[in-house]
């Protein structure tokens, strides 16, 4: 902190732009409104979201602090708060209104989760918030689904892929099968949790699936739409390719009895602040206990740009979260 701890430094998005934009600057210190905490920042969770708000694909005020996950330390409470304390170890998610590529980020009380008595290092938690809670979200509260059924992930090296296969086995799924864009991420792929991972293009020969997750869009949304069975569930969850909107018929859903439904975390997060939360901490307890497996690879806060370009080159795998705490 500087300036009598009323700046702090952050990383900010002066204008939309490449990766080369992203600016470490100092800004405010943010303080917690009502329902709002204020937290230390010691990690920050990289995203394709915070992808898409550098590119100018969400509309938001310039200049932007990204970062939807962080992990860090209670630094102060707003009124209302009383199930949190100053210091506490926390993973939260910063999503709504975003600002975690910083020293210190407030959010909802309600986003929230304590790490007290988990044994779970804070780089980790940093990388739970976004894609953890997404996985459980999706499979059990959009596609609702059932011990037994049959699940097909799209991207399923990537950082929410990655969760969801595993999620997809906690939940009791039966048959787990991811895809990938080439042939050298299906070893990465296969450590979490899926049955079988195929390249995308071979998905025509995959068989018949009760749901699928799609984040990649353009042709794998219609050959998802193929691959569902009757009663599928098919849930949009992002656009990865940069494709085309695709349009889908709804007589063809109408006379295949399929469905198709959206999720998107920032939305949910803001609408169902109290839910969100809890399947955040269900999440951090699967990963505690080690029943959640997450590929963590740490970069320091000055390298977000660096984060930024690998993850829009496709070629990461597992998740990348920035050190904010003692960056140096």
């Amino acid at each position: 902190m500087t300036n009598q701890e009323t700046f702090m430094k952050a990383v900010t998005i002066p204008e939309f732009g490449s990766a080369e934009v992203l600016r470490l600057d100092e800004v405010p210190v943010p303080q917690p409104g009502p329902g709002q905490v204020a937290i230390d920042v010691a990690y920050a969770g990289a995203n394709f979201a915070e992808v898409l708000y550098r590119r100018g694909v969400v509309d938001v005020p310039l200049p932007f602090v990204p970062g939807i996950e962080v992990s860090g330390r209670i630094r102060a409470l707003g009124a209302g708060v009383e199930h949190l304390s100053v210091g506490q170890r926390v993973a939260a998610l910063t999503i709504v209104d975003s600002g975690g590529y910083a020293e210190v980020v407030t959010t909802s009380a309600d986003l929230v989760a304590p790490l007290d008595d988990l044994e779970i290092d804070l780089a980790l938690a940093a990388a739970l918030p976004s894609n953890s809670t997404t996985a459980f979200l999706v499979l059990d509260r959009v596609a609702r689904i059932e011990p037994g059924e049959t699940v097909l992930v799209h991207a399923a090296a990537g950082g929410v892929g990655s969760q969801l296969g595993q999620a997809a086995r906690l939940l009791g799924a039966g048959r787990v099968v991811g895809t990938v864009s080439s042939g050298a991420k299906i070893p990465a792929a296969k450590a979490f949790g899926y049955d079988e991972v195929i390249v995308r293009d071979q998905l025509a020969t995959a068989g018949e699936f009760d749901v699928v997750v799609d984040m990649v869009g353009g042709p794998a949304r219609h050959a998802s739409l193929d691959r569902l069975a009757p009663m599928g569930r098919l849930v949009v969850m992002g656009n990865a390719s940069g494709a085309e909107d695709v349009g889908i018929p709804a007589n063809r859903l109408w006379f295949t009895n399929k469905t198709v439904s959206g999720f998107n975390l920032a939305a949910f997060s803001a609408a169902f602040p109290a839910e969100v939360g809890r399947v955040l901490r269900r999440a951090v307890t699967a990963a505690a206990t080690g029943r959640l497996r997450v590929g963590v690879e740490v970069l320091a806060l000055d390298r977000a740009a660096e984060a930024h370009r690998r993850i829009e080159s496709g070629a990461t795998t597992g998740k990348l979260v920035l050190q904010v705490e003692g960056r140096g």
